[in-house]
């Protein structure tokens, strides 16, 4: 079973910050409108939750990490944002939508997140959301697989992700009750920063589950174990691009509950 992901909001802000630049195309697809209730579901540091509360929404962002809602409340404290759980959010004030940039791979019980948004949202409500698809940063991930198994670690049991493909994801929706109105699978090669340390940031940023109970050293071999597996198909005169594939989702809940 893998730990918890581990968050430095600030250094995410500072290196990651392409997470929430790629999500304000997704603010797009939702089409906020003045006066709507908007729920942000793994709102992070809050970036996407302000924007869209430009729109005149009222938005509140919801996160696992306490060190990302300390970030959010302390950049955005106009705004509203709480502690919670994703597999297990219930409020009694549902919203006409619930939004969800680069969160629900996070959540590794995909039906129980699933239930909580649909009662998360009012009858008619959409959901939209964009989160890693399947064989999201593959190689990468391929290459932590090969580096750990060779000191007998099984790296499947400590990985924090959840990257279904279009068809499993948008089944699991319409067995919840759903209507999946537009779905898309797609590249997204990411720019990493600062050059050749780009790829060192995504390892500190996202891949901590897989370091549990190792020692500076031990984390360092590994790293640079993979940064060299990957470096022939991912690093070039641009710095390192990662292998991202997107997955996003637009789904209805009916007007009136099944």
């Amino acid at each position: 079973m893998s730990q918890p992901q581990q968050w430095n909001a600030a250094f995410y802000d500072e290196k990651m910050n392409f997470v929430s630049h790629y999500g304000r195309g997704l603010i797009e697809w939702l089409e906020p409108l003045a006066g709507e209730r908007i729920l942000d579901f793994g709102c992070g540091t809050g970036d996407l939750t302000e924007q869209l509360a430009r729109s005149g929404a009222v938005v509140t962002g919801i996160d696992y990490s306490p060190e990302m809602i300390a970030s959010a409340q302390k950049k955005y404290p106009h705004l509203s944002f709480q502690v919670a759980d994703g597999h297990t959010y219930r409020t009694d004030q549902p919203y006409h939508a619930v939004f969800s940039n680069a969160a629900l791979h996070w959540m590794k019980r995909p039906e129980e997140v699933i239930h909580s948004i649909w009662h998360a949202l009012l009858p008619g409500g959409r959901f939209v959301a964009e989160m890693g698809g399947k064989d999201n940063c593959r190689l990468v991930v391929d290459a932590l697989h090969t580096v750990l198994a060779q000191k007998g670690i099984d790296a499947a049991e400590r990985s924090p992700w959840y990257f279904p493909s279009l068809g499993e994801y948008a089944s699991l929706l319409e067995q919840k009750g759903f209507r999946v109105t537009l779905a898309s699978h797609f590249d997204r090669p990411t720019e990493m920063p600062d050059g050749d340390s780009g790829l060192r940031h995504w390892l500190d940023s996202f891949a901590d589950p897989f370091f549990a109970g190792m020692d500076a050293s031990e984390k360092e071999e590994i790293c640079e174990h993979v940064t060299e597996l990957v470096r022939p198909s991912l690093y070039s005169d641009k710095g390192w691009v990662v292998d991202y594939k997107r997955l996003r989702i637009i789904a209805r809940k009916p007007e009136q509950n099944s």
